[in-house]
Parts: C-alpha cells; sequence; structure tokens
C-alpha cells in the first residue's frame, strides 16, 4: 500500500504532490529544496544544509535516521560549487554513504534556489 505523507512542520507543500510517499518500508521523498527558509537565499552549502535538515525531519518523525539514507538525487543549478557540495554531504553523510545522482539542471522554480534533493531511505 502507498501512503501519502505531509509534515505541517515543514509547511503545506504548493501544489498537487505530498512531502513524502510511504511504500512498506521505504519513505520517498518529494524535491526539498530551501525555499520559504532562512537558507532560501544562501550558499548552496546553507541550502544543502536546510534540506537535510528537512530531509532528517521526516526520518526521525518516522523513527528513522539519516544513517538509512538509500539513494539520493540531488539536483543542482551550478557546478561551480561542487567542492563546497561535497564538502557538506560528506559532513552530513559522515560515514554512511548512500547511492546517489548528481544532476546539473538549467533552473529551479525559484531564481534563488541552487539545490533540490529527493531522498530514498528505509523506516
Amino acid at each position: 500500500m502507498v501512503k501519502p505523507i505531509n509534515f505541517p512542520e515543514l509547511g503545506l507543500p504548493a501544489g498537487p504532490y505530498s512531502h513524502a510517499v510511504i511504500h512498506g518500508n521505504t519513505l520517498y521523498t518529494s524535491g526539498m529544496t530551501a525555499f520559504g527558509t532562512q537558507a532560501q537565499e544562501g550558499s548552496i552549502s546553507e541550502q544543502t544544509k536546510e534540506v537535510f535538515r528537512q530531509i532528517d525531519f521526516m526520518a526521525k518523525a518516522l523513527d528513522s535516521s539519516l544513517s538509512k539514507l538509500i539513494k539520493m538525487t540531488i539536483f543542482v543549478t551550478d557546478l561551480s560549487d561542487m567542492q563546497a557540495l561535497r564538502q557538506t554531504l560528506s559532513d552530513i553523510y559522515q560515514t554512511h554513504l548512500p547511492a546517489s545522482s548528481l544532476i546539473k539542471i538549467e533552473a529551479l522554480f525559484s531564481a534563488d534556489l541552487k539545490v533540490e534533493v529527493e531522498a530514498i531511505l528505509a523506516i
């Protein structure tokens, strides 16, 4: 069974989607961004930290953690700050390294946004 789930603490989704969907023991998140947060106009590192704060919040709300990340899909609008992004991800992941894809895109829905992340994690 597929169960859509929203987390009011993260604000309501702005469109016809859920923050995440649970299927079995797996959580699939929508693309998460720093939109509407203090990090929205920040660096790619600041935005990435905010996105993972949101993903961590969802994980903890479901008695899981970032150590159970399975797969990340990361969309970036600029490849010039890859060293900062990699360092931030290393700090977040620590010793748990999930599978990951990095995709360069032209733009996100707001010009301020530099990164969007989709996560799959065990719950």
